[in-house]
Formats: structure tokens, C-alpha cells, sequence
């Protein structure tokens, strides 16, 4: 099971690399779907954070494999939906950067909590992220391409962090998970100081 997650997630990611060509700033005529596929890979913040997520739940194993992706991708859109509607969504930008620091912090801690728990965490967290998408939506976008845009990038990140933290549960190199925790959460924290 854990060596087709990573396989699954290679293959999206090899699928993505075509369209990552059309990423090039000043292109903002692009389509509205690509505008929101580069949003959460072209910030770092967003970028660690939905890796994090993926190797969280990739870790915790069982129902969290796609319970937390999911909970972080349904919370997701409707940050982004809240945003678009003009519902304010109190210190993202302070939200998105912790999510960096705790999603670090719960990976170096081996942290395990009930599926449910996990979920609601991730979700919490990614309320902040959607906001922020939703918020930096181009106007002349088509907000239902754009949403699925950022919600498809974000997905191929989360299957990316659950393909490399399946390798390292295949490999039983648990320190692997700590370190590359450790490394999120202290450039979580350069990013909140930066």
C-alpha cells in the first residue's frame, strides 16, 4: 500500500511537470486554473506546509492517509470561498506561518493524536491558507477554475508529502521524518522573523 502512494504520487507530480512550464511571472492572461495551481507552490510557506501534511499524515498511517489531506483540502476551499465572499479571516498571514512552525514541530515530536483530532487540525490550519488564496485571486479570474487550481496543486503536494513520508516509513528511518520536521519548523520560523 505504501510503496503505490508513492508511485501515485511520482506519477502526479511527473503528470504536473508539463504545466509547470507556464509558471513564468507576467503571465497573468493565463488560464484562471494555472493562476491557482502556481499560488501554493510558488510561496514556500504554502509549499512546506502541504508537504508537512502529507508526511503528517503519511506517518500516522491508517485513516489518516487521506482523512487529514482531505480535511486540509475541504478546509481549504472554504477559506478560499470565505475570503471571496468578504468574511474576514483574522491574521492569515500569521496563521499560514504557524501552520509552517506546528506542522514542523508535530513531525520532529512524532506527534500522534486520534485520526479526528488530526483532521481538525489540518483543517484549522488550512482556513488560513484558502483565505489567503481566495484573497489573492486575480478579478478577472474564473473563481471555480481558480479554486480548483489551488485546491489540485495543493493535492499534489499533499500526495508528494505522503509518497516521501511512506519511503521513509518503508525505509524505518524515522529520524528522516524529525529532521526534515525540524528543518519546516525553523524555516517556519525564518520566514516569521524574515
Amino acid at each position: 500500500m505504501r510503496l503505490n502512494t508513492l508511485k501515485i504520487g511520482l506519477a502526479a507530480l511527473l503528470a504536473a511537470l508539463p504545466t509547470l512550464a507556464l509558471a513564468h511571472a507576467g503571465h497573468e492572461h493565463s488560464s484562471s486554473f494555472m493562476t491557482g495551481f502556481m499560488h501554493p507552490i510558488g510561496g514556500l510557506d504554502h509549499l512546506l506546509a502541504m508537504l508537512a501534511v502529507g508526511i503528517w499524515a503519511a506517518s500516522l498511517g491508517g485513516r489518516a492517509l487521506f482523512t487529514v489531506p482531505l480535511a486540509f483540502v475541504g478546509a481549504m476551499l472554504v477559506g478560499g470561498g470565505m475570503a471571496v465572499a468578504g468574511i474576514q479571516v483574522p491574521f492569515i498571514e500569521q496563521g499560514i506561518l504557524l501552520s509552517v512552525i506546528l506542522m514542523g514541530a508535530l513531525l520532529v515530536g512524532s506527534t500522534r493524536f486520534p485520526t479526528a483530532v488530526c483532521a481538525l487540525v489540518a483543517g484549522s490550519f488550512a482556513l488560513f491558507h484558502g483565505a489567503a488564496h481566495g484573497l489573492e485571486m486575480p478579478l478577472n479570474a474564473n473563481g471555480a477554475l481558480y479554486a480548483f487550481g489551488f485546491a489540485s496543486a495543493t493535492a499534489l503536494l499533499h500526495l508528494i508529502g505522503l509518497g516521501f513520508g511512506s519511503l521513509i516509513a518503508r525505509l524505518q528511518v524515522n529520524v528522516a521524518t524529525r529532521i526534515t520536521g525540524g528543518v519546516i519548523a525553523l524555516t517556519g520560523l525564518f520566514l516569521a522573523i524574515a
